[in-house]
């Protein structure tokens, strides 16, 4: 028999079965701030995103990008049925006609919300969701190669995901947010054509640039500036404030790094 984790839903279990969410509620915790997609630009607990979770009172929350085209391999958020839960339909179960149809009110796409696993909720909340999944038995058919006394073949895998947990919330709020900014996904090795380490790290490394240059610094360089940059240290700065004593009227040589 082969066997294979069971997606990254099977968290909520897990904090279930191990007493997790009882040690959190002792230790005073309210809200809980995941992520599930290797993501070099991720805002771990971002006091902005959770202060809109706080002020709009609900349950859930995630953070959204703008779909880049029709075929990206990111799921959406839908609302299923009118007054009915936000969703997330993964890429792979959306038809082509729907993942490219229009919104003839915007002219965006009709489906534009990406979810890309940046997601806050309440402890009380994911304890019932842990409920919930068990008792539903709510799984994704995936095809795997799964290896066998033949070698690798194809074979099916049933998973959760961690975005499985919005049809339980009676109440969820999207916050977007900008895709250079928030999102440089790490899907594929090095030699493919996007979502690679290298595509990632140049990611980061342009938006630091961004906040240098906003600071008043200036940068010479010796490559092209589209491959290269500076990196700025996250214990200088979280999200690009309190620069300017450090950069104004500084002349930094990229690639370098920026620290204390």
């Amino acid at each position: 028999v082969a066997k294979a984790p069971d997606g990254n839903g099977g968290l909520y279990s897990a904090l279930k079965s191990s007493k997790l969410f009882e040690d959190m509620a002792t230790r005073g915790i309210k809200y809980i701030d995941c992520y599930g997609v290797d993501n070099a630009l991720v805002r771990v607990a971002d006091p902005t995103f959770l202060g809109y979770f706080i002020d709009k009172g609900v349950s859930a929350g995630a953070k959204v990008v703008r779909k880049a085209y029709p075929q990206e391999k990111v799921g959406v958020f839908v609302r299923r049925g009118k007054g009915g839960p936000l969703t997330v339909v993964e890429y792979s179960e959306l038809d082509p006609s729907l993942a490219s149809a229009i919104n003839q009110e915007t002219g965006r796409l009709r489906f534009c919300w990406s979810n890309v696993c940046l997601h806050m909720f309440t402890l009380d909340f994911l304890n019932q969701v842990a409920n919930g999944l068990e008792k539903d038995s709510v799984y994704h058919l995936a095809e795997k190669k799964i290896p066998s006394i033949h070698g690798q073949t194809v074979g099916f895998k049933l998973e959760q995901f961690i975005f499985d947990a919005f049809p339980y919330a009676p109440s969820t709020a999207l916050f977007e947010v900008l895709r250079e900014e928030e999102f440089a996904p790490v899907k594929n090795a090095n030699g493919s054509n996007f979502d690679t380490p290298d595509s990632a790290r140049l990611l980061v490394l342009r938006l630091h640039t961004r906040w240098v240059i906003a600071a008043g610094g200036f940068l010479t360089h010796s490559v092209p500036l589209y491959a290269t940059g500076v990196e700025v240290s996250p214990l200088c700065s979280y999200a690009g404030e309190n620069l300017e004593a450090i950069c104004r009227g500084r002349t930094f040589h990229a690639p370098c790094e920026i620290g204390f």
